[in-house]
């Protein structure tokens, strides 16, 4: 027998402080981009990480696997407890437990400590939904498009200014120093919520699906692992075959436990209607596409002029060459919320799509000098500001305001999938597209062209996704 979801009671606060819109809205941005920017910050170290923490390439991985695992099954559980016991604290705890982990990992230089400090930065993952969730609730209607839209675009600006900011106090300082200023952004951020963020006003009092966070942990925990794993193990690994089918049985008996439960951490019901279906699928191919231009330049821009294709720039160089990515992304955020507000977010998000894919065309056509991959990032960029500007509105205007945060959350664990399953994919066709040079092998231009195809492929199947969305204007308050 189906149990019908019980609509759950709305709680106003109303003896609550209040603060200005606009520095709700900076508040907000500086703490995803904050936030963002830690999950990329320590990619300037890979080459070097089993050197300075004394492992084995494959245990030193484990560092990053270990934020990308603890960020996928926090931020829709984050979400849900926002939703349920308060917005600003549970931002509070994504912070606190950035601060935490960026301290462990300036102390250590331990394996352990360092996968558990990454593991604990990852945790922090599940503030740019509640940042979302927050403006949503705070701001007049007029504001919340824009807001959400830059908001919504610091999870691609952190990422893209962390490469060279990380690259240039890798290089000049001790790797720790990245750290300390991890922390030190943390506390800022954490200090600034607490000081002039007003707790939330609604609030939807409920018992937690403890079934559900530990049925969702375990699934994506398997389904993350055979991803990002699969390509040491083997992808026909007994091991990695076999994480894919726990997965997919743990999925489907948390379906079924979803579906019946009157208070699911998912909202099956909300999740499968046509507006909020569509665009989470087609999140996970925009995230696939974000992603795949954040690993293919740099290995172009970096690569030895003896491959053919390579321009021999510095990890700083590569990095500033395509820094502005992420400033377009922010600025064109602006655009997006814009062109929503005139049209509806479901043009908004085909625009960014469209944007997105010429700048994956020209990559392409053109990468012979490093202002090619430039232009070529500058376009992605504008694209994926634009798109991601939209998102959130589409999912808002679809859900009720007492699921914001589980919905956004939801939406931000689809972009952080499309994520993984790019480095998994480019990673693969690149690691098997390759060609000598001298004692080393690297990626042939081949190799690249295809990664780039296939990224384009994702941009074309996001936009049949986006086409798919009901034609209707929606609004995001």
């Amino acid at each position: 027998m189906t149990v019908q979801t019980a609509a759950p009671p709305v709680v106003r606060d109303e003896n609550r402080k209040i603060a200005h819109p606009t520095l709700i809205v900076a508040i907000g941005c500086f703490c995803g981009i904050v936030v963002a920017l830690t999950q990329t910050m320590i990619v300037p170290l890979v080459p070097v990480l089993p050197t300075i923490l004394d492992s084995s390439a494959a245990d030193a991985s484990w560092a990053i696997t270990a934020t990308l695992l603890a960020a996928a099954v926090v931020t829709p559980i984050s979400g849900r407890l926002g939703d349920m016991v308060g917005k600003r604290l549970v931002l509070l705890a994504c912070l606190s437990s950035l601060l935490a982990g960026s301290l462990l990992c300036a102390l250590s230089s331990s394996l352990v400590v360092v996968i558990a400090g990454r593991a604990l930065q990852g945790f922090a993952m599940g503030a740019i939904a509640l940042g979302i969730s927050i403006m949503r609730d705070e701001l007049p209607a007029d504001r919340i498009g824009p807001a959400v839209a830059r908001m919504s675009a610091t999870m691609g600006v952190g990422g893209a200014i962390g490469l060279p900011l990380a690259a240039v106090i890798a290089e000049k300082a001790s790797w720790h120093v990245l750290f300390w200023v991890s922390a030190g952004l943390a506390l800022l951020c954490a200090a600034a919520v607490f000081f002039f963020v007003p707790e939330s006003p609604i609030k939807t009092p409920g018992r937690f699906d403890v079934l559900g966070a530990l049925g969702l942990a375990a699934g994506l925990v398997m389904l993350l692992l055979a991803i990002t794993k699969g390509g040491d193990w083997g992808w026909t690994d007994g091991l990695t075959l076999g994480l894919v089918a726990g997965a997919l049985a743990v999925f489907a008996v948390w379906g079924v436990w979803e579906w019946r439960n009157r208070s699911p951490l998912v909202d099956l019901r909300v999740s499968v209607r046509p507006q909020v279906l569509y665009t989470n699928v087609a999140s996970v191919a925009i995230g696939f596409a974000m992603y795949g231009f954040s690993l293919i330049p740099t290995q172009i821009l970096m690569a030895p002029e003896r491959t053919g294709y390579g321009m021999g720039l510095s990890m700083i160089q590569a990095g500033l060459a395509v820094a502005p990515s992420g400033l377009m992304m922010y600025l064109l955020s602006g655009t997006g919320a814009r062109i929503s507000r005139a049209r509806g977010p479901r043009t908004s998000l085909i625009v960014g799509i469209l944007v997105l894919a010429a700048g994956y065309l020209l990559a392409i056509a053109l990468r012979g000098a490093w202002w090619h991959l430039t232009l070529s990032a500058t376009l992605i960029g504008a694209g994926i500001g634009i798109a991601y500007a939209a998102m959130p509105a589409l999912i808002m205007g679809a859900v009720p305001v007492t699921e914001t945060a589980a919905a956004n959350g939801l939406n931000a664990l689809m972009r952080s999938l499309g994520t993984s399953f790019s480095s998994a994919v480019v990673g693969a066709v690149l690691a098997h597209l390759t060609m000598p040079l001298g004692d080393h092998v690297l990626p042939s231009d081949h190799g690249f062209t295809v990664a780039l195809l296939i990224s384009l492929g994702a941009c074309a199947l996001a936009l049949l996704l986006a086409l798919a969305i009901p034609a209707r204007r929606t609004a995001s308050a």
